[in-house]
């Protein structure tokens, strides 16, 4: 399958323009101070000297300044549409996401050497796909526009809460995989700041959950474009997640050195005073080492912290030291700092508790604070997942190799439906790349009306199905029928008649 060629990141009129720099200039909005006025570089890949064997770098829409001290607003990017201002993120510069197809599954069934287990043949098809083929020959116009439309899914507070479902995101997914009258797979992915696990893991939990299928083929969580990062970076600090899961997925995303918080408390007790317990299975699972001789070269914030008070205290100790080594400290802390990133920005976040609990923003927003109060500096960060410009570019590859998964054709819908529940996040990254948002009251959302700071721009629903529902009568038609019938089957069906009078 051809690789990404530049070109493929255009954006048509309605999205905004990416612009083009000959050098990464440091972005000044929301009344910066002059002081903070200079060039930032970005990394360079490891391999490659222009970086551009494995991908391809979006210019980032945020600014790379925290300005903690002037705003602490709830997440990492402007608070109001409306006021049209410039968004912020780190490094004023670009956000790296893999340049590579992702590899189809469309194949005809084979051995496990590979070879077709009948040759020349296409592969056998259920009798329910040949009668929906046939429906949807008959019905040309519909299948057209049903293959032009498109949904990206938020998941945590729009489909489950946690590991609880909400039961109208199963109806949903039952319908778009084909129980409707057209019989036809409806493209859709899943646009997450979830994080903290393999994707495989994730999707097999979500299957689960859903009763529906979800491959990682269609599935985006907030990390999963800072795989891009492997290229750049060589030793990596790796934090959040659950019991450490996320040296694991550093492994899949090819990073070759991977530290996490663990491995440096089982080399430095003392380095954190506060921390009350290490239990043997974490001293069992971590890998301790003589960090004095360890160059870390990024800190990756991949999910929720599950110990601030420690994971704080590497953090600023590394951000303050003589690049990246543990136990120095720079002359120059500003200009030696090594690069922090975090896969995404959100706040709060749903669960199973009654109310949403804080997320991996709050812990950016307490280290920019903790940073600011001992350097007298902003901290610079780059904030990766949505509302994010990259994380919609990338979603785009998702979109169009998906397409060619299900209907054999590689690319984008033109109607594509943004579905969440956060005006901060979901509502306002879908609105300013273009797409038709819905926001639903089943998460962090439960106001009147539409928001007012971020309106969707398709309206607001009581959950995913109605907000589904809508869109399909506005594309399909409103006679459109969410219900797949057998009564195309002349074996099944109770009108059939015999061929034969």
């Amino acid at each position: 399958m051809p690789a990404f060629e530049d070109s493929d990141f255009g954006v048509d009129a309605q999205r905004p323009q990416t612009p083009k720099y000959e050098h990464l200039q440091k972005i000044i909005s929301h009344g910066s101070p002059a002081r903070y006025n200079h060039t930032i570089h970005p990394p360079t890949p490891q391999n490659g000297a222009n970086g551009i064997n494995g991908t391809i770098e979006v210019p980032a829409t945020r600014s790379q300044i925290a300005e903690s001290e002037a705003l602490m607003h709830s997440l990492s990017i402007s608070p109001s549409q409306v006021d049209r201002r410039g968004s912020r993120n780190s490094f004023g510069a670009s956000l790296p996401i893999p340049r590579s197809k992702r590899q189809s599954r469309l194949s005809s069934v084979a051995n496990a050497d590979g070879r077709p287990t009948r040759p020349g043949m296409p592969s056998i098809q259920p009798t329910r796909d040949i009668l929906s083929s046939q429906v949807q020959d008959m019905s040309s116009v519909k299948t057209a526009a049903a293959k032009d439309m498109a949904f990206a899914f938020d998941i945590d507070g729009v489909l489950v809460h946690g590991d609880r479902l909400i039961p109208e995101g199963k109806r949903v997914l039952e319908i778009l995989n084909g129980d409707n009258e057209l019989g036809i797979k409806i493209p859709h992915i899943f646009l997450t700041n979830g994080s903290g696990k393999p994707e495989a893991a994730r999707c097999a939990q979500l299957s689960k959950i859903l009763h529906s299928p979800i491959s990682t083929e269609q599935f985006i969580q907030s990390h999963t474009p800072m795989s891009a990062l492997a290229e750049y970076y060589d030793t990596v600090l790796v934090v959040g997640g659950e019991n450490y899961q996320c040296r694991e997925v550093a492994k899949q995303y090819g990073f070759k050195d991977i530290v996490v918080p663990n491995d440096i408390v089982a080399s430095q007790p003392t380095l954190s005073p506060l921390k009350e317990f290490f239990t043997a299975e974490q001293r069992a699972t971590s890998t301790p080492r003589d960090f004095s001789k360890v160059k870390i070269d990024a800190i990756l914030v991949f999910s929720d912290s599950r110990d601030y008070a420690t994971d704080l205290q590497i953090i600023m100790d590394l951000l303050q030291s003589e690049n990246g080594v543990l136990g120095t400290r720079a002359k120059d802390p500003t200009s030696q700092r090594i690069p922090i990133y975090f896969s995404q920005g959100d706040l709060l976040c749903p669960t199973e508790h009654p109310f949403p609990r804080m997320s991996q923003g709050t812990f950016r927003i307490a280290l920019e604070a903790i940073y600011k109060a001992i350097t007298g500096v902003e901290l610079e960060r780059v904030v990766y997942g949505k509302p994010e410009l990259a994380t919609y570019k990338y979603a785009d590859e998702v979109m169009a190799s998906w397409m060619e998964t299900i209907h054999n054709e590689e690319r984008l819908p033109k109607n594509i439906y943004m579905i969440g529940d956060n005006p901060q996040s979901d509502i306002i990254g879908g609105n300013m790349y273009g797409w038709n948002t819905c926001l639903v009251r089943t998460g962090v959302y439960q106001g009147e009306g539409n928001d007012k700071q971020n309106p969707a721009s398709f309206g607001v629903f009581e959950n995913v199905l109605a907000a589904v529902e809508t869109a399909l009568k506005k594309e399909l038609g409103s006679d459109f029928q969410l219900k797949w019938s057998d009564a195309m089957n002349p074996v099944t069906a109770a009108h059939s008649v015999s061929a034969v009078e």
